[in-house]
């Protein structure tokens, strides 16, 4: 662990998330950035303020001098009021003591009574017929675009405002109607100011961007001693980013958790979502084999997004790997295989079972002078290998899987509570076939077909589905940890280690590797740098689920 780091990043005690917190966890703008946004809505207010008093001035100064007639005492009251609401909003935003999140629902407040202000002008001075109003845009679609960029609110609430701002023209045709003035059919009125509900609909999008960025910049904020870079990937789970260290030069993968993608929906499962998300770093920080993937640091920051922080690889993952290029020859199988049950065998020591093996979490990368050196990934599920501590593994959550289908051992697709380090073995089995064959050990429609061949179904060997070599020993290897039943596999994966070391199956070692990775992956075999991660191409995304 990054002691240094780890100090800034202390891991925060979860809290319930209830519908008011979510919404600060999804999208709340920072405290620096919401207060230049309050700045604008201040700004706003005068101009606004500036505006109603050259209307006024125009009405009672100009247009009687120039055109001959005079607005009514009623309208003079309604930009009066225009300018004393602007004015006021102008100083409660600018100087008023309250919380910056409610100084931004009051600019969505001013939006409504200002679009009621331009309602009752535009049905009072001229009869709201449909020849008078065909063709005619409202200022009121001008108002809704210019608050939605510039007040910072939750879509659905920037939504609901603005659609009240739109119904507002309809409103005072309403009081025309009301005060004996010839109008439009209700259907005819919403027809005529259609481009209002239009804007509302529309507003809501720069609302969207400022809650997207809001989440991301709160995030990157609360990182402590690493600086966000770029997106790596996206899953179902979470994300995947490149980031810096700003003190060393090191560059790192954090992986964070989307809140609601946890069901933390109390304060109990809150809890038990911290719990779940500190044993897979810990189980992950706690092994040493050089091929589980290194964890620096841990945590969930402010706003409750989890995260942790891992080496930065710069490769392909087994499934990657065999999309792009292709099965492998039997050597470099034995020789990946044999790296991903020395990290395995490190767990199985140590009472741990992965439960999620597949080829998207082993990546295979360079390491300094070493090439096709494999790493495995995302102990994410990982068991403890004992029935006392089962309740308090990670797989109690009803809001977690056990595992990947197409590697999923028979007793684990049965649900039997003797689940143990054989289940590992049996998908490694299913990684060897797939880097052997390029297929998978079943095919399937469906993922419940997959399930059903992996419990009944006996497997057909890979020398029978690929035209390339593959020795009978490997064969016969790999068909022994697809047994059906566990006691018939290698028993753990450092008994599956010691077999794939007797596996006379050479003709692949480093300088091959090397050679190799020099014709095929040209980008990442040029000299090291500090900062180095590589080319963005190179640098694949550590899996997310």
């Amino acid at each position: 662990m990054d002691q240094k780091s780890h100090k800034i990043l202390e891991p925060h005690a979860p809290t319930s998330t209830t519908g008011s917190e979510k919404s600060k966890i999804t999208g709340r703008l920072p405290d620096d950035l919401l207060a230049e946004h309050v700045q604008r809505l201040a700004l706003f207010g005068a101009v606004a303020a500036g505006l109603w008093a050259f209307s006024l001035f125009m009405h009672t100064v100009v247009t009687p001098l120039t055109v001959g007639t005079r607005i009514t005492r009623f309208e003079i009251g309604i930009e009066v009021m225009g300018i004393v609401t602007a004015a006021v909003m102008f100083l409660y935003v600018r100087y008023g003591r309250c919380a910056l999140q409610t100084k931004t629902k009051i600019g969505l407040v001013f939006m409504m009574l200002n679009a009621f202000y331009i309602a009752m002008l535009n049905t009072w001075a001229v009869a709201p017929t449909v020849a008078n109003l065909t063709g005619r845009l409202s200022w009121n679609t001008i108002l809704i675009l210019i608050t939605a960029m510039i007040v910072p609110s939750a879509p659905r609430q920037m939504l609901a405002a603005s659609l009240v701002a739109a119904s507002m023209d309809p409103l005072g045709v309403w009081v025309a109607h009301l005060r004996g003035v010839a109008v439009p059919s209700a259907v005819a009125t919403l027809v005529l100011f259609m481009p209002n509900y239009v804007c509302a609909f529309v507003a809501v999008l720069p609302s969207h961007v400022l809650q997207h960025m809001g989440r991301r910049l709160r995030v990157a904020q609360a990182m402590g001693s690493y600086h966000l870079v770029e997106l790596l990937g996206r899953g179902g789970m979470g994300e995947v980013w490149r980031a810096e260290h700003q003190l060393l030069a090191r560059g790192a993968a954090i992986k964070l958790i989307r809140p609601e993608m946890l069901g933390a929906s109390s304060g109990a499962d809150g809890r038990i979502a911290l719990r779940r998300f500190e044993r897979e770093a810990q189980a992950t920080s706690a092994l040493s084999s050089p091929h589980t993937i290194r964890v620096f640091d841990f945590g969930m920051t402010s706003e409750g997004t989890f995260y942790y922080v891992m080496e930065l690889l710069a490769g392909r993952d087994l499934e990657s790997l065999v999309r792009e290029f292709g099965p492998v020859p039997a050597a470099r199988a034995i020789y990946l295989l044999r790296q991903a049950c020395h990290s395995l065998a490190d767990a199985h020591a140590r009472g741990l079972v992965h439960r999620d093996i597949k080829p998207a979490n082993i990546y295979i990368c360079r390491m300094g002078l070493d090439y096709d050196f494999i790493k495995v990934l995302d102990f994410g599920l990982v068991k403890v290998d004992t029935k006392s501590s089962m309740q308090e593994t990670l797989l109690t959550s009803s809001h977690t899987t056990t595992g990947t289908p197409a590697f999923m051992a028979p007793e684990v697709i049965l649900g039997q509570t003797d689940v143990d380090r054989r289940a590992d073995v049996y998908a490694l089995g299913c990684v060897a076939y797939y880097l052997l064959t390029g297929q998978l050990v079943f095919d399937a429609d469906t993922p419940m077909q997959m399930l059903m061949h992996h419990v009944q179904t006996p497997p057909v060997p890979p020398s029978q589905r690929t035209e390339l070599p593959i020795p009978q020993e490997l064969d016969d290897l790999v068909m022994a940890c697809l047994e059906k039943d566990p006691n018939k596999r290698p028993q753990d994966a450092e008994r599956l280690f010691e077999i794939t070391c007797q596996c006379a199956v050479g003709g692949w070692d480093n300088d091959t590797a090397r050679r190799w990775w020099e014709t095929h992956l040209m980008e990442l075999t040029g000299p090291l740098t500090l900062t180095d991660p590589r080319s963005e191409a190179a640098t694949r995304a550590i899996a997310v689920h």
